[in-house]
């Protein structure tokens, strides 16, 4: 994805400069401290995704915003926790508080679904693929997986790591399980434990306490039980 970052901050700009740089899906085309400068470039240049700070001097990013000509997809950045509700009026595809950390903006990043080199205008009526629907991309210490979710067996929380399990491998990752279970359609993948995320479709059996996702059996947590066996009642 073609990427602008705009912030009147230069240590903000450079950060996400630097993360946009390091992560090998993303391309940096042009960066701007100047707001009316990144507005003049944005008029006659569309990119796939822009970084955009929200409270900047004379021209603020959502003013910025609503001078375009068409409506590109943004995730915004701001130091500013009460500008959260007012961005999302203008279908922001995340809201990053600073200080930004890499976790939360890959995050931010893989909740763009359909990364594409075309123009915005044409693009904006384009159906996201099954295939771009079904990947992710995880990071693992310096390393970024990209991922099938169809592949995901189970994911397993352990202190401040996140294992996610597949048939023949696993990936290790600093990402919350919170933030894994955000990343996940609802209708595939369920808690059933504090420690466990289990895929629907990956499930051989289940039992009061238990499931089991090929052989291997995972924990059914007690306050996670009446939720999880609830999504049987009619299955038979």
């Amino acid at each position: 994805m073609k990427c602008i970052v705009i912030d009147d901050e230069p240590f903000a700009l450079n950060l996400i400069k630097d993360y946009v740089i390091k992560t090998p899906y993303l391309e940096l085309v042009e960066s701007f401290t100047n707001p009316f400068k990144a507005l003049a470039y944005l008029i006659n240049n569309q990119a796939d995704l822009i970084f955009l700070d929200i409270n900047m001097p004379e021209l603020s990013g959502i003013q910025l915003l609503k001078s375009l000509p068409y409506q590109p997809k943004v995730i915004f950045t701001t130091a500013y926790p009460e500008y959260g509700a007012e961005s999302y009026e203008y279908n922001a595809i995340d809201y990053l508080l600073k200080p930004i950390k890499y976790e939360r903006f890959l995050k931010a990043v893989n909740k763009v679904q359909n990364p594409v080199s075309a123009s915005i205008h044409e693009n904006q009526n384009q159906k996201t693929t099954k295939q771009d629907q079904d990947e992710l991309f995880i990071k693992s210490g310096t390393q970024i997986h990209k991922v099938n979710k169809n592949d995901i067996l189970y994911i397993e929380g352990a202190g401040n790591y996140t294992t996610i399990h597949f048939k023949e491998s696993k990936i290790l990752t600093l990402l919350k399980m919170t933030e894994v279970l955000d990343l996940l359609p609802s209708d595939e993948f369920i808690r059933i434990h504090k420690s466990y995320i289990v895929s629907f479709k990956h499930i051989d059996i289940i039992e009061k306490h238990r499931v089991l996702i090929h052989k291997k059996p995972i924990p059914i947590g007690i306050s996670y039980r009446a939720h999880f066996l609830s999504k049987f009642d009619n299955k038979g």
